[in-house]
């Protein structure tokens, strides 16, 4: 099994789902897009892995890489119907690149945030049979505003109603991070923005009482890492997840 990971800046890395694939010998390559790193030849990959930025889907005079990044998900998704699991940024992406619609949230989202399974989400082979609500990291300004046609919603929170989606049978977007550990969070925590973002959700003395409760829970966040991502790489590794490119 072979996996391709576009990552979009240092600290946005695939963290847990790294040592996920590690613990199971699976291989992987990544590409810094930020840093103009040229996508290479998808059809030798058996699965996407999109990470998150700071970056927005629609801020491509900024960052002219993300036309093509958007053109090779749609490709991957659309026409090679291979696996394909996004995160944050990696989900916005997904839903911009199949003709869905991403705008700025009306109440961004950053710390810990209850996120509630829909009814779609009790028979989808990732998220079937996992609590609800389960409590999830969050870093994000933007949002998915309209869904891709086809797409199924699978999660929601109180100030997000695409926390999850689903995309045929092989494609997933997440908007919190499972990719969360302390070493990620610690990171994240000495970035510009960060601590702002919190203060602005809970208030001035919110950081505190954040970064307490994200160390208490960071085997659940853990635990629905491995259960979703799990899932993930089990169906990659099946051969009927690997289904022949369009002609």
């Amino acid at each position: 099994m072979k996996i391709l990971v576009f990552q979009h800046m240092a600290t946005e890395h695939p963290a847990r789902l790294g040592g996920i694939m590690a613990q199971r010998g699976v291989g992987w390559t990544t590409v810094r897009l930020d840093a103009g790193e040229a996508i290479p030849a998808l059809d030798r990959f058996d699965a996407l892995l999109v990470m998150g930025g700071a970056m927005n889907v629609w801020q491509e005079d900024a960052h002219p890489w993300l036309a093509a990044e958007k053109a090779a998900i749609r490709h991957w998704v659309r026409d090679m119907a291979r696996p394909y699991f996004g995160v944050c940024l990696g989900h916005q992406l997904l839903a911009a690149a199949l003709g869905g619609e991403v705008g700025r949230a009306a109440r961004p989202e950053t710390g810990i945030v209850a996120v509630e399974l829909l009814p779609a989400a009790a028979a989808d082979r990732l998220l079937g049979g996992g609590l609800s609500p389960v409590a999830t990291m969050h870093w994000h300004g933007a949002e998915v505003a309209r869904l891709p046609d086809g797409a199924v919603p699978l999660a929601r929170s109180a100030d997000c109603a695409v926390q999850a989606m689903r995309i045929g049978a092989h494609a997933w977007g997440f908007q919190y991070h499972p990719e969360v550990t302390d070493e990620t969070l610690a990171a994240w925590m000495t970035q510009p923005g960060f601590a702002e973002a919190l203060i602005e959700r809970g208030g001035a003395g919110a950081v505190a009482p954040f970064a307490a409760a994200a160390a208490a829970g960071m085997a659940g966040f853990h635990h629905h890492a491995e259960q979703i991502f799990g899932r993930f790489l089990d169906l990659v590794d099946s051969s009927s997840a690997r289904p022949a490119v369009r002609a």
